[in-house]
C-alpha cells in the first residue's frame, strides 16, 4: 500500500457525515450528462476515502460485507467527477461518468422497473 492509501478520510469532512447505526451514509448516483439518477450505494469513512482518491466509484456492500468498486468486475466503471454532502450530511451524491450500466441487473439505472406515481 502506498502512504495515499493509508490516508484516513479528512477529519473535516468525516466530522459532517451523519451516519446510520452501522457507520454508513446512503450515496445517490448521478449520471454527469443527463442528470439521470442511476443507483443508490452505501458509502463508509472508508469508503468515500477510496472514492476521492481513486476517483472510482467506492461502496461498502452490505450483503456482502465487503467493499466494491463499480465495474471492477462488470467492466461497468463510474469515474467520478464530484462528490457533495447534503445540507445536513445525512446523504451523499456522487455525479458520475457511467461507462456501461450502472444497475447490477444489466439495466443503465435501476429506477426504471416500477413507476409508482
Amino acid at each position: 500500500m502506498s502512504s495515499l492509501d493509508q490516508t484516513p478520510l479528512d477529519p473535516s469532512i468525516a466530522a459532517r457525515l451523519k451516519r446510520t447505526a452501522d457507520g454508513l451514509v446512503p450515496a445517490v448516483v448521478q449520471d454527469a450528462s443527463t442528470r439521470e439518477v442511476l443507483m443508490l450505494g452505501w458509502m463508509d469513512d472508508e469508503a468515500l476515502r477510496r472514492t476521492l482518491t481513486t476517483g472510482r466509484g467506492t461502496y461498502w456492500s452490505r450483503s456482502r460485507e465487503e467493499y466494491w468498486v463499480k465495474g471492477e468486475t462488470s467492466g461497468n466503471v463510474q469515474h467520478v467527477r464530484e462528490v457533495r454532502l447534503d445540507c445536513d450530511g445525512d446523504t451523499l451524491l456522487v455525479v458520475v461518468d457511467q461507462h456501461g450500466a450502472a444497475c447490477h441487473t444489466g439495466e443503465r439505472t435501476c429506477f426504471d422497473a416500477d413507476r409508482l406515481l
